[in-house]
């Protein structure tokens, strides 16, 4: 929120008289928070980018509001910018009130942050996505707090650093085992194991303990992604967004040795299945439990009807969330002291999958 806009809301608030501060401060997309109503938060709507309601632009048009999009192609990021009367400027300029970029930004770009100016990376924030740097994390903590307290992780090993480890615990349970580049998403270079002989050294790559008695659901295998916000990690505080999405898998789950390299069965990330010939697309939205998609919502009542206990399993995520989140927190909340001058600056969304 610009400076400027909370100066001139603040202002018009405090005259009686003027009919359009009644207006502006009525406006569904104002919340106004803090002692006395003095601080006024942007609220966004999602149906603004169908309806384009002209009472909805006029917040963003009135206070001169801008982004820029860098490094990255959000298509939706900016129809609900621009639904909002937010004008896009170059990737190049300075005068932007929100940031959206693909990349983390150098210390020495964050520093030049305004107090009306906010980018949607915390510095640092690598040591929660980076699947290397967050299975460190989470090994400190376990270290730290106990092993049963943090037992959030598979048992896991970092090659080849740790391929005599691995190999070790290979020949007291032959697995199988999942493999995943240490930067990477979308299910881009994912494969099982069943022999340490199948594992390429060429590059830095974690070695997971394979979850072989997944929870199915129809015999197929699927994972749970959530959206989590965090908008400041001194004090930390966590967002869960309400609705999610099940992911499936497009081939009926098996546990057998042959269907081992079959990532139709074994993944259950989108950029794969959408390659399989068997994928079922649903293109109605008022269908939450039809295809390879569905609502989270529709997955825990599909669980509930089958007697399973969604309220403790969804306690159980949040719990899995928060100290994922945690183990993380000394490293980034360190970084926005040394590099962020102001503390709203930096909002970090993160997806995670379970």
């Amino acid at each position: 929120m610009p400076v400027e806009m909370a100066r001139d809301l603040e202002e018009t608030a405090s005259s009686s008289e003027d009919e359009e501060a009644v207006s502006q401060e009525d406006h569904p997309c104002i919340v106004w928070t803090g002692g006395c109503r003095r601080i006024p938060v942007l609220v966004f709507h999602a149906e603004a980018v169908l309806t384009k309601d002209n009472g909805i632009r006029v917040i963003g048009e009135r206070y001169h509001l801008s982004y820029k999009i860098v490094r990255t192609d959000s298509r939706l990021v900016r129809s609900i910018l621009t639904a909002h009367g937010f004008h896009e400027v170059h990737p190049s300029s300075t005068d932007y009130n929100l940031m959206w970029t693909g990349s983390h930004l150098k210390p020495f770009l964050l520093r030049t942050l305004s107090e009306a100016q906010k980018v949607n990376h915390f510095p640092r924030s690598y040591e929660l996505t980076r699947k290397d740097r967050l299975y460190k994390n989470i090994i400190r903590m376990q270290h730290t707090h106990g092993f049963k307290a943090f037992h959030i992780l598979p048992q896991t090993f970092l090659l080849p650093a740790e391929y005599a480890e691995f190999c070790n615990s290979y020949s007291k349970d032959r697995g199988p085992w999942i493999v995943k580049p240490v930067a990477s998403s979308r299910g881009r270079g994912v494969y099982l194991i069943n022999n340490p002989n199948q594992i390429s050294l060429e590059e830095n790559i974690l070695v997971s303990r394979y979850i072989n008695n997944p929870l199915l659901i129809d015999d197929f295998k699927f994972d749970v992604r959530l959206y989590v916000l965090v908008t400041s990690y001194d004090p930390l505080v966590i967002y869960l967004y309400e609705e999610g999405l099940a992911r499936f898998a497009t081939v009926r789950y098996d546990q057998g040795a042959k269907n081992i390299r079959n990532q139709f069965m074994h993944l259950t990330n989108y950029s794969v299945n959408k390659k399989s010939g068997d994928y079922v697309s649903c293109d109605d939205p008022e269908v939450e439990d039809y295809g390879n998609k569905w609502s989270m919502s529709a997955m825990l009542r599909y669980l509930k009807q089958e007697g399973r206990d969604t309220t403790a399993l969804m306690a159980h995520v949040e719990d899995l969330i928060i100290k994922t989140i945690i183990s993380a927190e000394l490293a980034i909340a360190t970084a926005c002291k040394t590099f962020v001058p102001h503390r709203s600056s930096c909002f970090g969304k993160e997806t995670q999958e379970a």
